[in-house]
């Protein structure tokens, strides 16, 4: 009696392993981003634990394959993925690429030293000021405009961490940055003393949405697009979304100590 009924649980654990293995699976291009999208950061971070959540619960399983940012994209519209994320929205883009509903709110902040205080209103109230930058880095078209009228120095450079850096040694007055990446940062590379001596301006500089994108050229996309969009909806309305970036603020998705790439979407 005993071996059927384990005979029986093992046929079981058959069956469900083959119903999982049916669910379609979709393969996603991405680049790296922490705290957003890395391959070391648990569930390869915070934006594609919603993603694979947010499908899994249609009924698909999701892979994500890593990729410099040009790769991603590329590759994608070349239909070789099922989708490609996380991006901001650009006119162009749209000739290759379905736009899912916003997925990822971005605020960019000016972060700074405590000890040196800081306000602004408008960009003119930075002239003279020395910033710390991303190489090859937009921080969008109006403020891309006035750092093209030379007010302010910029110094770019290839990490976060360098730019923090600089912050701390005062070469550096402003490093403007996404404020999740940029604490992400602080916390991966500094201690606790550190980091308590930075904060950011409350007053964003950019406030920019960026979007899962679907290949045109797969007849697939318009119908998975719908219903992505109406599950996000779904994880807004009942909270479940703003639980994930709860979980990032807690350092649920916390890193092993390795160099942060800087994003260059």
């Amino acid at each position: 009696m005993k071996c059927k009924n384990l005979f029986g649980a093992f046929c079981l654990l058959l069956g469900l392993a083959a119903h999982a293995s049916e669910k379609p699976q979709l393969k996603i291009s991405v680049g790296d981003w922490p705290p957003y999208l890395s391959s070391e950061l648990k569930h390869n971070g915070v934006i594609a634990h919603l993603i694979s959540d947010l499908l899994a619960d249609e009924g698909y399983r999701v892979s994500f394959q890593f990729l410099p940012w040009p790769r991603a994209y590329s590759a994608a519209a070349a239909g070789r993925f099922d989708g490609t994320a996380v991006w901001m929205h650009k006119t162009e883009r749209e000739a290759d690429f379905l736009f899912s509903a916003p997925l990822l709110d971005e605020q960019f902040v000016f972060f700074h030293l405590k000890s040196l205080p800081f306000d602004w209103e408008s960009f003119d109230d930075l002239t003279g000021m020395k910033l710390g930058g991303g190489l090859e880095y937009s921080y969008g078209p109006l403020f891309d405009g006035f750092l093209a009228e030379g007010k302010v120095k910029i110094e770019r450079v290839s990490s976060d961490q360098q730019n923090l850096e600089k912050l701390f040694k005062e070469r550096v007055v402003l490093y403007p940055q996404e404020m999740n990446v940029g604490y992400a940062s602080l916390r991966r590379h500094f201690s606790a003393e550190e980091q308590a001596k930075i904060t950011h301006h409350p007053k964003p500089l950019l406030v920019n949405l960026s979007y899962l994108m679907l290949p045109k050229g797969l007849e697939g996309s318009p119908a998975l697009l719908e219903r992505f969009n109406k599950r996000l909806q779904q994880y807004r309305d009942s909270g479940r979304y703003q639980r994930y970036f709860d979980d990032l603020q807690q350092g649920k998705y916390q890193a092993e100590p390795s160099a942060l790439p800087v994003s260059n979407h």
